[in-house]
């Protein structure tokens, strides 16, 4: 791995680059340009059954460039940031405008709102570790998972990633900016078996910083844990039940209220919260926060896609609609300003009460655990949800048996407005953090 006074200075030469390409963008006749170039450098291992499976190291590097004639736009990206590679890019993005239409929407954002002045987020912290110590992790995480209940028969492996790298973006309002970042990973996945019939699940954990990712081998016993706790499972006859959604589960819901509030779901009318701003989407006591500028979270960036100053906002206030998720070219179709998410939302954060899962499970009483969800049945136009599932049948607030082969199915408009409560056990493993959410009701059937 690079050490960081090395990586400080790709990250000069990658200004360089991004300045001669908007260079080159002008000197094509372009009126506009933008550019971003990254590099990503990187370990990764897997070991299964004891032995290592895969071991790679990755050096990855990349430009992509827009250049504007007027309202007529060509994009072009290359692997090579040679002059001669970033010439060639220019010249096809250069041709290709030549031959799209005039976009009235088309453009880059306004000057007004670049990153002039953004924090240092904290988010560079290599781990310096050999793929031999790398090694060692995975086979130890593993061993503890198969070695935890004599259930345990095989394994899909255990993995440690680790992975630094820096983006440069720049346009032609004389912004170019940039920021280096670290993704760390320990996960783990095993299969258990009972009375012949086999299950499967896993844990992992995920930081910006190597130390918070915890004891490898409590992670393998997690994943173990949570494969045992699987079996014996049993099907469910048709029913409307309370269903609560595990913390890493329930980010999934959230992740489709972002989709719907997004600027080209917007424009093109295919959302199911199609003009709710300013409408209650969610129960009053709801909240989501956007926090981009959280020290070492996954989710914090100084900007976004298009240099876009990022800033902490209420996408949510009192379960009511305050914005939208909007890039540059969405907010135009709307006849709105870029809310600074252009590549998504950063730290999306709900707003949770004193309840921990086992404190959720006793307020819901009897009902649905969910821990899986399989498939993709969503319908974001009109809102309608059908998933296959897994988890636990509940009953006096205690697991009562596990279930597997069930649908759970409702109307997302519906399921976010009978949300009762949100634990207090929020996953912080990605963009969007939320605790378990415990919905009011949902029909749940067997397959």
């Amino acid at each position: 791995m690079q050490h960081k006074q090395s990586l400080a200075l790709d990250r000069n030469a990658l200004e360089a680059v991004v300045a001669r390409v908007l260079e080159q963008g002008g000197k094509a006749g372009a009126t506009a340009a933008e550019a971003v170039v990254s590099v990503d450098n990187g370990l990764g291992v897997t070991a299964r059954l004891g032995e290592v499976e895969t071991l790679e190291y990755h050096r990855d590097k990349g430009l992509g460039l827009t250049l504007y004639f007027g309202q007529r736009k060509g994009n072009a990206s290359t692997a090579d940031l040679s002059d001669s590679g970033i010439a060639e890019a220019v010249a096809a993005a250069a041709a290709i405008a030549r031959y799209t239409a005039e976009d009235p929407y088309a453009g880059l954002p306004d000057a007004a709102l670049m990153a002039s002045d953004y924090p240092e987020l904290d988010l560079d912290h290599p781990w310096d570790i050999s793929a031999e110590q790398a090694v060692e992790l995975a086979q130890r995480c593993e061993a503890a998972a198969r070695s935890h209940d004599a259930r345990i028969v095989n394994s899909e492996g255990a993995s440690v990633n680790t992975s630094r790298g820096t983006v440069v973006y720049g346009n032609t309002h004389g912004f170019i900016g940039g920021y280096t970042g670290t993704r760390h990973s320990v996960s783990c996945s095993v299969v258990g078996e009972q009375d012949g019939a086999m299950q499967r699940d896993y844990w992992y954990a995920s930081s910006r910083l190597a130390d918070a990712l915890g004891d490898v081998e409590a992670i393998g016993r997690r994943a173990a844990e949570r494969t045992v706790r699987r079996l014996g499972g049993r099907q469910l006859g048709t029913r409307d039940v309370p269903v609560i959604f595990e913390s890493d589960l329930a980010r999934s819901l959230i992740g489709h209220f972002t989709a719907a509030v997004r600027g080209a779901s917007l424009y093109r009318k295919a959302s199911f919260l199609l003009d709710r701003l300013g409408e209650q989407v969610f129960p009053d006591f709801l909240a989501l926060r956007e926090e981009p500028h959280l020290p070492r979270a996954l989710g914090s960036a100084p900007f976004d896609g298009e240099g876009v100053a990022t800033q902490a906002r209420d996408i949510v206030s009192g379960g009511v609609l305050q914005g939208y998720v909007l890039d540059s070219y969405s907010a135009r179709r709307l006849g709105m300003q870029t809310t600074g998410n252009a590549g998504g939302v950063h730290n999306l954060s709900v707003s949770h009460g004193d309840l921990d899962l086992p404190g959720l499970l006793r307020e819901m009483g009897t009902g649905l655990l969910v821990t899986e969800l399989i498939g993709h049945g969503i319908n974001m136009v009109t809102g309608d949800y059908s998933r296959g599932a897994a988890g636990f049948w509940i009953e006096n607030g205690e697991i009562q048996y596990p279930v597997e082969e069930i649908t759970v199915a409702g109307n997302l408009k519906e399921m976010f407005r009978g949300i009762l409560a949100v634990g207090n056990d929020v996953d912080t493993r990605g963009n969007i953090r939320t605790g378990s959410i415990l919905l009011d009701r949902l029909t749940v059937a067997g397959q």
